[in-house]
């Protein structure tokens, strides 16, 4: 049997089910906070159109008591939490994915028309982060929370627990 250490995690809008009391199966939040019992460094990437619902039809993508702002609650240190302002759960995708999935994922949830930005900030933070945690250097980690360093996408909060 093989067993692997994780030295770092990453959740890229992370989502725990429908509402709270409606989650996933084995649900993940426990709605305890600092409960996760992870011995890692931690970054939450959240969005801030997640919480909104794309028409009166459909349940938003991200929704309230079940989305990155609950998981990162539950978060020990070292942990991050960046949350893109104007970006929706399934602007990460590429521009230009064809058939139904493509289609749909511009109608299912509250998003921008263009997501190159998105997923530029998601890979450059993802890169910063991994600088930071596994090779020791946090020089961009820490000039983007300061706010010294521009980033593709406006950031509505940067929170870090260290």
């Amino acid at each position: 049997m093989t067993t692997l250490k994780f030295s770092a995690l990453i959740g890229e809008d992370p989502v725990d089910g429908m509402d709270k009391g409606k989650q996933t199966p084995l649900p993940i939040l426990t709605y305890v906070p600092h409960s996760f019992n992870l011995d890692i460094a931690v970054m939450v990437i959240g969005l801030g159109l997640g919480e909104v619902k794309k028409n009166h039809l459909l349940p938003p993508c991200a929704p309230k008591g079940v989305n990155h702002k609950d998981f990162f609650k539950e978060c020990r240190k070292p942990t991050c939490h960046f949350v893109a302002k104007d970006y929706g759960h399934l602007d990460m995708l590429d521009d230009d994915i064809e058939g139904i999935r493509g289609r749909s994922s511009y109608c299912l949830c509250k998003n921008k028309k263009v997501r190159e930005p998105m997923r530029r900030f998601v890979g450059g933070v993802v890169v910063v982060f991994m600088k930071a945690y596994l090779n020791g250097d946090n020089t961009d980690l820490i000039a983007i929370r300061d706010g010294d360093e521009t980033t593709t996408v406006e950031l509505k909060m940067i929170e870090f627990l260290v």
